[in-house]
């Protein structure tokens, strides 16, 4: 039964059991997604939530089920700490003597539509199985929603095919519950093995195997945080995994204990590997990537970063506030009302913002619009209109800035135009490039300050500390004040971080800084930006590979990194 058509009252509560697959948020199916919009409880480990929750709608309860190691459980219960996070306000983990499933029940016979959220499949999962025995024997109704298995979904990844041509067996192991007899059996076989264990537990495993039959020589891959962007893969072999972890400085570690997936056999394809890894060998695959915009700003280019394996982090380096003086504002709102523009133009997302907020003051709506043309510098400043309700006669049919709509926009024609008037809200620190292009073109223009734009509060002190210690692999500035503002509110960029400028203008302020600039945007474009520090990082890779190095992120030169990195 789908959620959306449950009713709300208490007689109808509802659980999904849910596959978050192995970790990549991309991963989550259609059928998750619709189910998560829907939902009143999340109930998930914070790992699995992290995943989830981007889908949930506001206001959802959220139920954490890690287990805190400072507190011990219930007496003979061996109960997990739930900590409850309903909105946005968190409560102190408190000990609890019901398990997961009484908690899921309770709250679906409430009423509420309850996800029950788990890594991986729900299928393979012991503890989901069990809470839906729980629910099926109270006449709690479930569904179930499957999600893309660990075992399955991380090899894809990694570049690890688990069948070749001639339709090898696979078999797969949890090491972690797997008897003797299990071990016999896959040792015995000559098929792809895919076993689940933890990084601490992967020579165990291999010995297993080579004990059962297997050649010590058989190809190994070993897989930690598989789909996401922390994933490092090994190749051995059986009888040589353990060297190749120790070598790589990953064990001992704290961290041992984390989840792998390791894949044996002949016919894994992991001799390829070096061929098959598209994920691991994406021109800036896990690069912790600086953006000094807000997330409403940098939404589509911190989506272009992860395209190319990024990690982007936004940080604003500008605020947003009313003009000081917004008579003039007001004046121009009203004109638009009574007729006195041709054509209004916005120039960014805030001016469109500023323009809404102004007119929901005075009670309108889009319809104030009718009759007037409406320009669009870019995509995203489009996209913020066609959110308000109007959708904008003209965008740059090339580059996306004043001069990209400039090319595109038609000169003043008495004969066809009744006004000549355009109205241009924008910032108090625009420049000049489009109105006296207007002008040029014989229109006049009504150049109005629609919101100032001022240095925002510093960013957390880890940010702070990341930014000056080399934490970062690259910084992507768009404009000379994210430059300054940068500098101002955060510190300079450590020396190893990789620079990259939109312009030439923005560049020289960067060396005025004292920054080193590495990457230089072909056009004034943010996604031009993106794709040449992706350019930057593609050849950075192919040198490393061809002159025999291991390929690292530019974070990993600064002094103690390597030191670090070994303990996570």
């Amino acid at each position: 039964m789908s959620p959306t058509a449950l009713s709300a009252g208490p007689e109808h509560g509802h659980v999904t059991f849910l596959g978050a697959g192995p970790g990549d948020p991309g991963l989550l199916t259609l059928r998750a997604v619709e189910a998560l919009a829907h939902a009143d409880v999340l109930v998930a480990e914070h790992e699995v939530l992290d995943v989830v929750r981007q889908h949930a709608r506001q206001g959802v309860s959220e139920v954490h089920t890690d287990p805190d190691p400072s507190q011990d459980p219930a007496p003979g219960t061996g109960a997990p700490q739930l900590t409850v996070v309903d909105g946005t306000s968190t409560t102190a983990a408190v000990p609890v003597v019901r398990d997961a499933a009484h908690l899921v029940m309770e709250a679906a016979r409430g009423g509420r539509r309850v996800v029950r959220a788990v890594s991986g499949d729900p299928g393979l999962d012991t503890y989901a199985a069990e809470e839906m025995l729980a629910c099926a024997a109270a006449g709690v109704p479930f569904e179930v929603v499957p999600g893309i298995a660990s075992a399955v979904g991380v090899p894809a990844y990694a570049g690890v095919p688990l069948r070749d041509a001639q339709g090898a067996d696979v078999r797969f192991v949890d090491a972690r519950t797997a008897s003797d007899r299990c071990w016999t059996e896959v040792g015995a076989s000559d098929g792809t093995v895919v076993v689940s264990t933890t990084l601490d537990s992967v020579a165990a495993a291999a010995g297993e195997l080579v004990s059962a039959g297997r050649k010590p020589d058989t190809p190994l891959t070993v897989t930690v945080a598989g789909t996401t962007t922390r994933q490092r893969t090994w190749s051995a072999t059986l009888g040589t995994i353990a060297q190749t972890l120790k070598q790589a400085k990953v064990l001992p570690s704290p961290d041992g204990g984390r989840p792998v997936i390791a894949v044996v056999g002949e016919r894994s394809a992991a001799a390829q590997r070096d061929q098959l890894a598209w994920f691991e060998s994406k021109p800036l695959f896990g690069w912790k990537v600086l953006v000094p915009r807000t997330k409403e700003q940098a939404a589509s280019l911190s989506d272009q970063l992860r395209s190319y394996g990024a990690v982007p982090h936004e940080v604003p380096t500008i605020a947003v506030e009313p003009p000081r003086t917004p008579q003039q504002m007001e004046r121009a709102v009203k004109g638009l009302v009574t007729g006195r523009y041709e054509w209004i133009a916005f120039t960014s997302v805030n001016a469109v913002k500023a323009v809404r907020e102004k007119f929901e003051e005075y009670g309108l709506d889009a319809r104030a619009f009718a009759g007037i043309k409406v320009a669009a510098v870019g995509e995203q400043t489009a996209k913020a209109l066609i959110a308000f309700g109007v959708k904008p006669d003209l965008v740059p049919s090339g580059e996306q800035s004043a001069a990209g709509l400039l090319e595109d926009w038609p000169p003043y024609d008495p004969v066809f135009d009744p006004i000549d008037r355009v109205f241009l809200p924008r910032a108090d620190i625009a420049t000049e490039t489009l109105v006296a292009g207007l002008i040029e073109l014989g229109w006049e223009v009504d150049d109005v300050t629609a919101y100032r734009t001022v240095r925002a509060s510093p960013p957390p002190a880890e940010t702070r500390e990341a930014i000056k210690g080399g934490g970062f692999d690259a910084v992507l500035f768009t404009s000379s004040s994210t430059v300054r503002n940068l500098v101002g509110i955060a510190g300079k960029p450590h020396n190893v971080t990789v620079i990259a400028c939109i312009g030439p203008a923005t560049a020289k302020t960067a060396e005025e800084h004292g920054l080193r600039v590495d990457v230089m945007a072909p056009e004034p474009s943010v996604h031009k930006l993106a794709e040449a520090l992706a350019d930057f990082g593609a050849k950075r890779r192919v040198a490393a590979v061809e002159a025999g190095d291991p390929v690292t992120r530019p974070s990993e030169r600064r002094p103690g990194a390597r030191r670090r990195r070994s303990t996570t």
